[in-house]
């Protein structure tokens, strides 16, 4: 009988702990993720390309050769956690842009990238800037997809493949479920 008692309260409690999960929200976790990978790229592509970083074992082989090799600085894991520890600082530049003739939502960067360069700055009719509270819960969406995927993402931008939105957000970690969040890049 007290078994009984035990499991019927293990099993209700298990529900009221799934119930009790809140649901993402699909628009800002997608956009986070599209987000990281947006900054992260052109972190990359600001990096000079002759720059190597020597990886590998630093010890001695039997015959008093070292064993080592030297990758690309902006790909290699090194350069790429450092990245990712501050990849999510720059959310404060992105805000909601609704598309006018879709409705589409998606987190968006308006800031441009380098001061000076006017002709970045987008048209801000249709962004909905909500105040430090919005790109607040952007970055901690950003700092959970990095904590939560930081492997993943380390190991695709060291291969340096293309789309690596589609294969990070879409594929991999499913936050871009809807194909309408993978159609438009940031």
């Amino acid at each position: 009988m007290a078994t009984w008692i035990v499991q019927m309260t293990v099993m209700v409690l298990s529900v009221f702990i799934r119930s009790s999960q809140g649901k993402r929200d699909e628009v800002l976790y997608c956009s986070a993720c599209k987000a990281i990978v947006d900054e992260l790229n052109y972190s990359i592509s600001q990096v000079d390309p002759k720059k190597t970083i020597n990886v590998g074992s630093f010890r001695l082989n039997p015959d008093g050769t070292m064993t080592d090799k030297k990758v690309p600085l902006a790909r290699s894991e090194a350069h790429l956690s450092e990245l990712l520890d501050e990849v999510c600082n720059s959310m404060s530049d992105y805000a909601l842009h609704v598309d006018p003739n879709t409705q589409f939502k998606q987190y968006v960067r308006f800031a441009p990238r380098t001061s000076g360069a006017t002709r970045d700055f987008p048209d801000f009719k249709n962004f909905q800037f909500d105040g430090p509270e919005a790109s607040n819960a952007l970055k901690f969406a950003c700092e959970t997809v990095v904590e939560e995927l930081e492997d993943d993402i380390i190991s695709l931008f060291s291969q340096d493949l293309q789309h690596v939105h589609k294969e990070l957000c879409s594929r991999i970690s499913d936050y871009c479920k809807d194909s309408s969040h993978t159609k438009e890049e940031l």
